[in-house]
């Protein structure tokens, strides 16, 4: 019998530029490694401000360019996403202290970190947020994909050496 999926929520302000864009990428690399099954993946914001609305076109767009598919429509974290999700995994420091100030309990604020903290590159260098993205230029977005990508690949190797595939 095959183990339960790990599931993890991309945790951003509005849900439309970060956090899809990490759901998306994410996706993408546990595609190529054969694991989409083992993982359960989902986004949300700490606002409900674009709720139903889809990722961002200039996300959708950088995210294409690589081969990488952006879906979904924007929500706003509920109090069950402490539940349902293993790991609350946040685009930036305020998103980190909305979410933990918000769980219900110890347990739960364990259960949330920054993406970036699963870059190691990033460790070192003290840089742990994804700057938003929403109300720069286009480079921004590439920008974005690159620190996520980065992250979510250390979030895989993490998550394989706790076991899964």
């Amino acid at each position: 019998m095959a183990a339960p999926p790990v599931r993890l929520l991309f945790v951003c302000m509005g849900n439309i530029c970060r956090s899809p864009t990490a759901g998306g990428v994410m996706a993408h690399l546990l595609a190529q490694e054969g694991l989409t099954d083992a993982v359960r993946l989902d986004s949300a914001g700490t606002g409900g401000w674009h709720a139903g609305s889809p990722p961002d076109e200039r996300s959708t767009a950088a995210a294409a360019r690589r081969g990488i598919v952006l879906e979904g429509a924007a929500r706003q974290v509920h109090a069950r996403d402490y539940v349902e999700f293993e790991r609350l995994l946040c685009a930036d420091a305020d998103n980190l202290r909305d979410r933990r100030a918000r769980a219900p309990n110890a347990t739960a604020r364990q259960k949330v970190r920054r993406l970036r903290e699963f870059d190691p590159a990033a460790v070192a260098a003290g840089t742990l947020d994804i700057p938003d993205p929403y109300y720069g230029g286009t480079h921004g977005f590439e920008d974005v994909l690159d620190l996520v990508e980065a992250g979510c690949r250390g979030l895989l190797a993490d998550l394989r050496a706790a076991g899964l595939g």
